[in-house]
């Protein structure tokens, strides 16, 4: 009996990040248009590993999804010492940069979900001429918190399930039982204090409240996608957003929440199929 082998190849690469040197883990597929993919906070490459494994989309789309340094098979820096992780705007924003970079990739393609999506929009305000199109999923300029982080990262309590349990209620009710439970798993291994680390990002430092507008989607075309049942960035926080950009394109994706790529990935494909048409028939044209 001979199993079956997925397509994508997994590998490390050697990055420097505001002058400290990083071995990040990623995982690619196909051939042609770079497509990086950023996870979700707490959280690792793996959620796009249905999107990887895609034949069609792998015929014209060079799939890419990484782990940030803390996350998945990405460790912290080789000199960090213990210190508190907290993701800054800054820091994001470097990590993608270089990641292209050491790869070079020619203006790629950039899809990011909940705070991928967030820095989505930091890439496009300050770096959209780097990128050939901007994908954001669960994507809005800001959120105003509904939870408390203060005991994300204690001796007292079981971080990864604590995280799992707080993100739970964010999958979409039709989510097929076994990709529920593969999301959340990712959660169940994040490792301690990182997804607190990732929110400070989210509801602190990444607030670009005031900043979209400044967004030209004729230099680099936005995507923004949100799932209805996502009350973490809940479609009106995506509307609003995007009713300050002048062209960027808005879908609300049903019986989709906050995870559309792994809570339900053969409903997802359904909608960023086209995006992804859309895109290849722009680069045609």
């Amino acid at each position: 009996m001979t199993g079956y082998i997925e397509p994508m190849i997994g590998r490390y690469v050697h990055v420097e990040i505001d002058g400290e040197p990083n071995r990040i883990y990623f995982e690619e597929a196909g051939a042609g248009i770079p497509l990086v993919c950023l996870h979700t906070a707490g959280s690792d490459g793996r959620q796009w590993r249905h999107l990887l494994a895609d034949a069609e989309f792998t015929k014209n789309f060079r799939i890419i999804a990484f782990d940030m340094p803390w996350h998945g098979k990405s460790n912290p820096p080789a000199d960090w010492n213990g210190d508190e992780y907290r993701l800054t705007t800054a820091r994001y924003t470097q990590t993608i940069r270089a990641f292209c970079a050491a790869l070079d990739l020619h203006r790629p393609v950039v899809m990011g979900c909940s705070i991928g999506g967030r820095i989505v929009l930091n890439l496009a305000i300050d770096h959209a001429r780097e990128f050939r199109a901007l994908i954001g999923l669960e994507a809005a300029d800001f959120q105003s918190p509904w939870y408390d982080t203060d005991w994300l990262n204690r001796p007292d309590v079981h971080g990864g399930e604590v995280c799992a349990a707080l993100v739970s209620g964010l999958v979409a009710p039709q989510s097929p039982a076994s990709a529920r439970m593969e999301t959340l798993w990712a959660y169940k291994q994040s490792g301690p204090g990182i997804f607190k680390g990732d929110l400070y990002f989210y509801r602190v430092d990444g607030d670009l409240r005031g900043r979209v507008e400044a967004i030209d989607t004729g230099v680099c075309p936005l995507f923004l996608l949100t799932g209805e049942y996502d009350f973490s960035c809940m479609p009106e926080d995506t509307l609003r957003t995007a009713g300050s950009i002048k062209g960027a394109e808005v879908t609300v994706m049903e019986k989709l929440g906050h995870f559309p790529m792994s809570e339900n990935p053969d409903q997802f494909r359904r909608y960023i199929a086209p995006v992804l048409n859309q895109i290849l028939q722009q680069m045609k044209n």
